[in-house]
């Protein structure tokens, strides 16, 4: 017989508002013991000491306004920001400060987050929902040059983008896109081209969330439907439906694979966090802690495989982190 699932290591009270975005900073001067970024619908980021259990600093730079997406940029000091306001904010956090050093206006008021890649020391590709409603802006950072702008082909009827990520294939190669859209198509851009290189339908409903794992060349996303839709890119560029997995209750509102590619966490309408083996899609877990909507999930990348990390954000204002298939 299964074992019963765990409950959560320890959970993290005091957003004052439902929990949107999670985001783990491994590389502290205590490595073992990483910082958590949380942004909340009240527009206040929080940054979590996980010794302690408490907030170590309250960020307000979004005007009260929901915040989606909080990144590090090269390590804790760093942030970047996205909110509702239409502001996407840069944040200096070393010696206490706690300002924010630059903003792009995003002109888009969805609830589409950006995406961010690496592709050099100090600087950034940023991928945003741009100011019509297909549109995906691509920027550099730090210097916000624009880099391009994606726009389906006249007809295409995507709707606007609704999730989005970067990433490489390899070093030294050229960055692409895939974004997830309003009809249920995931799409794969070239991003120095500007073009897209494949299109696939994968839901039947907007595409809420995905996640990519470019080692094996595998994708999987959510949507409001009871199913996660998985699907591979072949050496041709071309997305291909690879399996399909139907869920016992619909909607899912985030989607993340853990960093060593083992398992991934799906954040559920029904309140449910679900842990699946990432080979086979088997199902591991399901977390059942909070009274609400979980919004997003968010695995730690330690050092030490055993510190691994969980954390979950919902509705009900509450941050669950659990400790789960931390040493497989």
């Amino acid at each position: 017989m299964a074992l019963p699932p765990p409950d959560p290591q320890f959970v993290l009270r005091g957003t004052s508002a439902p929990v949107h975005t999670l985001h783990f900073s491994c590389g502290g001067p205590e490595p073992d013991i990483p910082l958590l970024f949380s942004g909340s619908e009240n527009g206040f980021i929080h940054v979590w000491n996980l010794k302690t259990h408490r907030v170590d600093t309250a960020l307000d730079g979004h005007g009260g306004k929901s915040v989606c997406c909080v990144e590090t940029m090269g390590g804790k000091d760093r942030l970047l920001s996205q909110g509702r306001d239409q502001r996407i904010c840069l944040w200096d956090l070393a010696e206490g400060r706690t300002s924010v050093t630059d903003s792009v206006f995003t002109e888009h008021v969805g609830f589409c987050r950006c995406s961010l890649l690496k592709v050099a020391q100090g600087r950034w590709l940023m991928a945003m929902a741009g100011r019509s409603l297909e549109e995906v802006q691509i920027l550099e950072l730090p210097s916000k040059t624009s880099v391009c702008t994606l726009k389906p082909e006249v007809g295409a009827k995507l709707g606007m983008p609704m999730c989005l990520k970067l990433w490489q294939p390899s070093c030294g190669s050229q960055p692409v896109l895939l974004a997830g859209y309003e009809d249920g198509s995931v799409v794969l851009w070239n991003v120095s081209m500007g073009k897209a290189l494949s299109q696939l339908i994968c839901h039947q409903e907007p595409v809420m969330s995905l996640d990519f794992d470019s080692e094996k060349a595998k994708g999987i996303s959510g949507s409001s439907e009871k199913v996660l839709s998985i699907w591979s890119l072949n050496e041709q560029q071309n997305l291909q439906v690879y399996k399909t997995h139907e869920l016992v209750n619909a909607g899912i509102s985030d989607i993340t694979i853990r960093p060593d590619k083992k398992i991934l966490a799906t954040a559920g309408w029904d309140h449910r966090i679900r842990i699946f083996g990432w080979k086979k899609l088997k199902p591991l877990a399901v977390l059942d802690y909070h009274t609400a909507t979980v919004h997003c999930v968010s695995f730690s990348d330690p050092r030490d495989p055993r510190d691994r990390l969980l954390a979950a954000g919902s509705k009900d204002q509450r941050i669950s982190v659990w400790s789960i298939y931390a040493e497989t």
